[in-house]
């Protein structure tokens, strides 16, 4: 931390060190997409920083402006983002430091050794798959073909074969498919919540049918939810809105049911066949999306009591970047150098999975592509996965 403070006290705008007054927020992601790869490209040797919340007056002397805690809360999740958007991953860490008396954010962006690094994905119609920047100076610089050529022929100048690189599931060999078990969805609380809603529902529209009192619903209130929940007259529309509204009442409940109480935890091991190592070596999955298919898109809040609390921002970084699509789940994490002839696990922490009863008996394809700065081509094949 000492160090991240340092470079928001000290450093001053260059090549490797960006300043920029407000956070990125929801508002300004194209922003953000381009300036980690401008820094990502920089000629520099090193992490590269981005410090928010400092201006400079017009004698060039700093000004910290306080930014909202929120912006380190994951949402958006920043780093999640630059793994959606930008190949090959990133790493790419968050966090708050004290600039006198002002809270300011340091993006520290690992040793990039991989480069060039470019868009995977349109985000929007002037930033393309495809497009690579360059921090020159303090300006980023779209990069040409003869750039990018530069960096393609230095990358493969020294290079190791695909072929040399297993990966796969640990065990005493590495498996390419593995067991995994799944669990009834239905004892999630929101599940058990909407099932108690429904039932008062029921009762409910039997009740304006028939013309009968609220007897009944009072009866069924106090066998659902017990004596000591005080019964409260609400109407169709009442319990139809609250029905709407369960899945994020009682998000944080699910996220410890599911990636808690019923996780199962998944790593991936990578293997180094060839006679050197792999350097800056990171790793890409691809699922198929499943509505019984649950995947932690960060680290959930841990119980304490009767409250939930948040995660240690070192606890959040280390988990994998997952990105939640509509077809697909995609999974980025940076493993680093990876040693000859020494298994070495994929991710810091595991990917937390729970899968429903109805994919029981199913299998499901996972595609991986491992990237290294000195891999001719990324390393890539396919796992499986079988519920059971």
């Amino acid at each position: 931390m000492d160090r991240l403070l340092n470079i928001a006290r000290s450093g001053t705008p260059d090549t490797g060190v960006q300043f920029r007054r407000h956070a990125y927020g929801k508002d300004d992601i194209r922003s953000f997409l381009l300036d980690v790869l401008a820094m990502a490209n920089a000629s520099v040797e090193g992490s590269r920083y981005i410090v928010v919340g400092v201006d400079f007056d017009e004698k060039g002397r700093k000004i910290a402006r306080s930014i909202d805690s929120m912006d380190f809360s994951g949402k958006p999740s920043y780093h999640a983002l630059a793994s959606e958007y930008i190949e090959p991953p990133i790493r790419i860490r968050y966090k708050p430091v004290s600039l006198d008396g002002k809270r300011v954010g340091v993006f520290e962006i690992g040793d990039c050794q991989d480069r060039p690094y470019m868009m995977r994905a349109d985000f929007s119609e002037n930033l393309r798959r495809g497009d690579a920047y360059k921090r020159v100076k303090d300006s980023p610089i779209k990069m040409g073909r003869r750039q990018l050529m530069e960096l393609f022929e230095h990358k493969f100048r020294d290079s190791v074969s695909a072929s040399d690189i297993e990966v796969g599931f640990p065990g005493e060999i590495i498996h390419k498919d593995i067991l995994m078990p799944t669990c009834d969805l239905s004892a999630m609380p929101s599940a058990l919540a909407s099932a108690k809603l429904e039932e008062m529902l029921s009762i409910r529209n039997m009740s304006t049918s028939s013309g009968s009192t609220t007897m009944v619903a009072r009866l069924t209130h106090a066998r659902l939810y017990g004596t000591e929940d005080p019964y409260v007259d609400r109407s169709l529309e009442d319990i139809l809105m609250e029905l709407s509204q369960i899945r994020n009442k009682y998000r944080h409940q699910d996220n410890n049911f599911l990636f808690h109480d019923r996780a199962e935890k998944m790593q991936l091991v990578v293997y180094n066949q060839g006679e050197e190592p792999i350097v800056d070596a990171s790793l890409a999955l691809a699922l198929p999306n499943h509505t019984a298919l649950f995947v932690a898109d960060t680290l959930p809040k841990r119980a304490i009591n009767d409250r939930f609390v948040d995660r240690s921002p070192d606890e959040i970084a280390s988990y994998p970047a997952v990105s939640l699509r509509d077809d697909s789940i995609q999974v980025a994490a940076k493993i680093g150098d990876i040693p000859v002839g020494e298994p070495v696990e994929a991710f810091v922490s595991p990917l937390l999975l729970c899968v429903g009863s109805d994919l029981r008996g199913r299998r499901l394809g996972m595609r991986y592509r491992l990237h290294g700065q000195n891999l001719r081509a990324p390393a890539k094949g396919q796992l499986k996965i079988t519920f059971r």
